[in-house]
């Protein structure tokens, strides 16, 4: 699916089963806990603390999921074309970044 379908599956969602969108504010809140969720797992997993028991069960997809959604929820209400917005920005990176991280002696 590409950004654009997704944008109208979340879209056709809200319409349906969440009545209305929740203001700007509300999901900047949303994505800012689901980031932090995602962090949780990242950290305890991939990083350096210790994952507890309760946390071994957690999706880290699931949770990157979460934050899509909330993404293409900011997108829809506040009218913008993530699809559009993604490619320009893919591009944008092609060219200023085409030799820039392969001179990176950090990554070798």
């Amino acid at each position: 699916m590409d950004i654009k379908n997704a944008q109208k599956e979340v879209d056709n969602w809200i319409k349906e089963h969440g009545v209305r969108y929740f203001n700007e504010l509300t999901n900047m809140a949303q994505l800012t806990e689901e980031v932090g969720e995602v962090a949780r797992i990242i950290a305890r997993r991939y990083g350096e603390q210790s994952e507890k028991e309760s946390d071994k069960d957690k999706d880290l997809g699931e949770e990157l999921s979460d934050v899509m959604f909330v993404v293409l929820c900011l997108a829809n209400q506040t009218g913008i074309d993530l699809q559009e917005a993604f490619d320009k920005k893919m591009d944008k990176k092609a060219k200023r970044d085409h030799n820039r991280h392969h001179s990176n002696d950090k990554l070798k």
